[in-house]
């Protein structure tokens, strides 16, 4: 049996109820509708979001405060708790974590460190942000924070007038 081969049993098929085509078709006159208001008219359903002429949801909604920011800046962020098993002085990059295996991806190309955890050794970390007890604790163990705006400061050769 297939698809196709399915069908309702003999005399289980209703007819189509014709609204409206006069009063010896069962629905004449007013089709079942009522007698006055907007749902009985031609033309009948409002359109989807219709509230009766009160100003819709959805174009309510965007006044309302506290919406998410439309171009958020999106970090990967790393906690220092996954950063405690490297070896001292080890230089710390969104690029050497990936080699490192401790990230698998990154969102946006932006590192930040999160202090969740505690470090034993020294490490040099360059991010493009640090939350401020991640900064307290790497530089209580002898390390270093450097922000990746910092270095390409840096990099850029000074225009000499």
């Amino acid at each position: 049996m297939r698809l196709e081969d399915a069908a309702p049993k003999p005399g289980s098929k209703r007819r189509r109820r014709r609204i409206g085509r006069g009063i010896s078709a069962g629905q004449g006159a007013s089709g079942g509708f009522g007698m006055r208001g907007q749902k009985s008219r031609s033309g009948r359903p409002t359109r989807p979001g219709f509230e009766g002429g009160q100003m819709p949801l959805y174009r309510r909604i965007p006044k309302l405060k506290s919406f998410p920011l439309v171009n958020r800046t999106r970090y990967t962020i790393v906690n220092l708790k996954n950063l405690a098993d490297l070896p001292a002085n080890t230089q710390v990059s969104l690029a050497s974590l990936l080699e490192a295996g401790i990230l698998t991806t990154s969102k946006e190309g932006r590192l930040k460190i999160l202090a969740d955890g505690e470090l034993s050794v020294a490490l040099h970390v360059t991010a493009d942000a640090f939350t401020a007890q991640a900064r307290t604790k790497i530089e209580a163990v002898g390390g270093t924070c450097v922000l990746t705006s910092e270095v390409l400061d840096a990099s850029e050769p000074s225009a000499v007038v």
